[in-house]
């Protein structure tokens, strides 16, 4: 068990810190040579940066500091610890990585530089953490509500667009909003914790199989009496519904209990009653 949450915890450190070098060059290699704004803070940072003298690295720090404090007290100690440290390595790469520009197509570094932020703040999002500022905001409110991340992340950073528009040329603040986009897209991609699985497992271990799923999945299971249809071996069937985000769980569960369990995937158009969202 040891062994397991240690190396979860490495597979976590190693994704904020891939996470936090996607967003600096996303940033530094894109975004920032061709005058195109980010998504949340780092949007906001980059605003700022232009009318005081402080660079874009610097602000992002300073402006998730109080965020810090509401992903402490809303989500849990673990998930701020690795957000936090997300934001102060995105800062150090900010500051490592020189600013450079790859193409002088505006178009071209508003839809890379949006998919290289979205790879940057998605992958600690799946393994439990994110890039800070609006991403913990926007997490908060995508589990009081259940809805995707990234409508959240399309709304709160509209304020970035119009801003934009009417700090510096309006045509920047559509090539803004095409970053948006096409971050919030790729953001969904990749994390799919909104999205709901429902897992029916045909078993004759129903019993091991119960309480391992209980030990490592925190979800409900009901259990169906079946019978084999052509040999007529009584089973059961164990039927849950899950978030394609515990789906590998899930899938290790069986594996490790059961390979031989017959299992059939299905992605569940919508939930009534209590189904837990933290």
């Amino acid at each position: 068990m040891m062994k397991q949450k240690t190396i979860e915890q490495t597979q976590k450190i190693i994704a904020v810190v891939v996470g936090a070098f996607f967003l600096a060059a996303g940033l530094n290699f894109f975004l920032i040579p061709a005058n195109v704004f980010a998504s949340g803070f780092t949007g906001v940072a980059q605003i700022i940066a232009t009318v005081v003298p402080l660079s874009t690295g610097v602000l992002l720090f300073i402006l998730n500091v109080p965020v810090a404090i509401l992903g402490w007290m809303k989500i849990g100690k673990s998930f701020t610890i690795y957000s936090f440290l997300n934001v102060a390595l995105t800062t150090f790469f900010l500051e490592l990585l020189p600013v450079w520009k790859f193409s002088p197509d505006i178009l071209l570094n508003a839809v890379f530089g949006g998919v290289i932020l979205a790879i940057g703040a998605g992958i600690p999002l799946k393994w439990g953490s994110s890039s800070g500022g609006l991403d913990i905001i926007a997490l908060i409110l995508s589990r009081v509500s259940d809805r995707p991340v990234g409508i959240y992340f399309l709304g709160l950073n509209s304020v970035i667009v119009i801003t934009s528009g009417l700090l510096f040329d309006p045509e920047k603040a559509l090539y803004t909003l095409v970053t948006l986009y096409v971050t919030s897209r790729v953001i969904d991609a990749i994390y799919t914790r909104h999205v709901k699985l429902t897992a029916m497992i045909v078993t004759k271990n129903a019993n091991r199989l119960r309480e391992a799923i209980h030990e490592r999945v925190t979800r409900g299971i009901t259990r169906i009496p079946a019978k084999g249809g052509y040999t007529s071996e009584s089973q059961e069937v164990l039927m849950i519904v899950i978030t394609r985000y515990e789906l590998y769980e899930l899938k290790r569960v069986i594996q490790d209990v059961d390979p031989k369990a017959f299992t059939n995937i299905v992605e569940t158009a919508g939930i009534f009653g209590f189904f837990r969202k933290e």
